[in-house]
């Protein structure tokens, strides 16, 4: 994902401006710049799905993407040792770049892409960088339909609008919604709009507390710093397209006599012994569409991976 921005402002002996990235409000990264971002995360991405080998596309995600992609490849490397020689490389199209204008760092920007998996499911992902220096980054990504999408606010050179994260405008500020979610999840609550990633999904765990001599427990919790921290754009409305990501962790306890099975893809993530039980530690990375004053935050997409496992 990767070129970097110019960061300082002044006046050289060949009278060429430059910009102090870190006071002055700027473009986070150039089309170019996105374009190329883009085209170098696919192309890791790409050599590591090949050869499941997390090393391959390390320095392109970061974030609750690297945390769910580094297990997945993990899991998937040690049960297959010859990488994956059916892989259909991905490919992401038709890119549209929202790219905020803002002062300092980190910068990020939003591409939505089509992509040749998931039928007509757009592709979302987030680029960020923390300083002039490193490799942009993939921190998170969501497929959502396109007629979902929310309208963003452009001003008219075409340059997105970040939302603050504490913003008091908004029906949730985008740094409680992780908070918010977990604790939606095991209270409830009105926060959230009913679909499968709110009413369903708690309703589907509050129903699997206890599987045939299994106990299960669910802990929850907000995930905010940093490359882990929610970014947000703001949309026509007033409102904002957020993306924040959260923790959760699932511990099956079983009763004497009852012997707990590991599924093979846990085993590779697996650390301890199982005996009495196992707790399962998935990351769960979200965009949602978080309203101007009052109203419901609405999901639009939720993705989750397992990343590690510990028996007891």
């Amino acid at each position: 994902m990767v070129a970097s921005t110019v960061t300082v402002l002044t006046v050289t002996a060949s009278g060429c401006v430059t910009v102090h990235g870190e006071r002055e409000v700027i473009p986070s990264a150039t089309k170019a710049e996105a374009d190329r971002a883009l085209k170098d995360f696919l192309t890791a991405y790409n050599k590591a799905e090949k050869e499941y080998d997390p090393a391959l596309d390390a320095a392109r995600v970061t974030g609750p993407l690297s945390a769910i992609n580094q297990a997945g490849l993990k899991s998937k490397g040690a049960r297959n040792p010859g990488g994956n020689p059916d892989q259909v490389p991905l490919e992401l199209t038709d890119a549209k770049y929202s790219i905020p204008k803002k002062a300092g760092w980190p910068r990020w920007f939003v591409a939505d892409t089509k992509s040749n998996r998931r039928g007509d499911l757009r592709w979302l992902l987030v680029f960020t960088k923390g300083s002039a220096d490193q490799l942009w980054e993939a921190s998170y990504l969501n497929l959502v339909s396109p007629g979902k999408m929310p309208e963003l606010k452009k001003d008219k050179d075409g340059w997105a609008e970040p939302v603050e994260l504490d913003s008091p405008a908004l029906a949730v500020a985008p740094k409680n919604l992780g908070k918010e979610y977990t604790t939606y999840l095991g209270s409830g609550g009105d926060t959230f709009a009913p679909g499968d990633h709110t009413s369903t999904w708690k309703a589907f765990r509050d129903k699997n507390t206890k599987r045939r001599g299994i106990a299960v427990q669910y802990i929850d919790e907000p995930k905010n710093d940093g490359t882990f921290a929610p970014v947000g754009l703001r949309t026509q409305d007033g409102g904002a397209m957020v993306f924040f990501s959260t923790h959760h962790y699932e511990k099956q306890t079983a009763a004497k006599g009852v012997n707990l099975t590991v599924e093979p893809e846990v085993k590779p993530l697996l650390t301890g012994e199982v005996k009495q039980s196992v707790t399962l530690e998935r990351v769960s990375n979200q965009v949602v569409v978080d309203p101007a004053g009052a109203g419901k935050v609405t999901f639009l997409s939720r993705i989750q991976g397992l990343t590690g496992a510990k028996g007891e």
